[in-house]
């Protein structure tokens, strides 16, 4: 067996307000660089109610990062400035490589009950693939394999490799792993981590002990304070885990199962210039950025 890796920190997701009034949970973003690395935003966007998410993200631009979407619930309308247009529906994925440039909008429309459950990941792309020609891969529910991980664990694989099965999603430029994982009650989870990868997991159902960690003062808990703290160390739903390097991690439940997004990446160990959709790695490259925005020239590929 490998080195497991410790929690390094737990951060409850915060309430924020996105796009055009989209009320979501925030697991880390802005303020969080560079921990996160080469990762730069988590939101939740679960909800129940259409008035918290029906007014969408309109038109807006990304250069120099990649979008990932996954729909749980409900379905997401997108369109781009490439023609590109569709549906992320129940248990989809959308990769989108944003690159040298996009402007798209995503309207999330929920199913029939008005139910809207989804995540958007963002990965930042390195100095040498900011201006590459934007892609989609867009991934439907039965193209994701859903393999046995033991003891009644179901991990559905969107990107990486469990037990020799790989994902649909491949040649990503930070080797990343996305896995969506359920562990069910009264079991212990090991998973390999490749060292020197940055791994996180968000908790998105019941709850855990992770790292065999139980004592809640062994770590930093971010957006918790001394009168609402926990006194026991289970990792409940809206929370992320952020792990210290090591070769596994290991997840163990109790009276309740746990389902989680399970998510690494190769560090780039850039600079980081960030301005609201756009990523770069200097000042300046912003400014041409929306300097461009402003002129019309930012897209620089257009399908034909």
């Amino acid at each position: 067996m490998g080195k497991s890796r410790k929690i390094r920190k737990v951060i409850r997701s915060k309430p924020t307000i996105e796009g055009a009034g989209v009320h979501l949970k925030r697991a880390f973003g802005f303020s969080e660089v560079p921990q996160f690395d080469p990762f730069l935003l988590l939101d939740d966007f679960r909800s129940n109610d259409p008035r918290y998410y029906i007014k969408g993200f309109p038109w807006h631009p990304h250069r120099g990062i990649e979008t990932i979407t996954y729909v749980l619930r409900g379905d997401v309308e997108h369109g781009d400035s490439m023609g590109n247009k569709g549906v992320i529906a129940s248990g989809d994925v959308q990769w989108m490589t944003a690159g040298s440039g996009i402007i798209h909008q995503e309207m999330p429309k929920g199913d029939e009950k008005g139910t809207m459950w989804g995540f958007q990941l963002w990965a930042n792309l390195p100095a040498s693939q900011k201006m590459m020609k934007p892609r989609y891969r867009d991934v439907k529910d039965n193209q994701i394999p859903e393999v046995s991980a033991g003891e009644g664990v179901k991990i559905r694989i969107i990107c990486g490799e469990v037990k020799g099965t790989r994902g649909p999603v491949r040649d990503i430029v930070v080797d990343p792993e996305y896995l969506d994982c359920t562990v069910p009650a009264g079991s212990e989870f090991i998973h390999p981590t490749k060292p020197g990868h940055t791994v996180f997991a968000y908790v998105i159902g019941g709850k855990a002990f992770f790292c065999k960690e139980k004592n809640p003062f062994a770590y930093e808990i971010e957006g918790a304070n001394y009168s609402d703290i926990q006194k026991d160390a289970f990792v409940r739903n809206e929370n992320l885990v952020l792990f210290d390097d090591g070769e596994q991690i290991v997840v163990s439940t109790e009276d309740e199962p746990v389902r989680f997004l399970l998510m690494s990446g190769k560090p780039l160990r850039e600079a980081v210039a960030w301005y609201g959709p756009i990523v770069m790695n200097t000042k300046e490259e912003l400014r041409i950025a929306f300097e461009e925005y402003q002129n019309g020239t930012f897209i620089k590929y257009r399908n034909a």
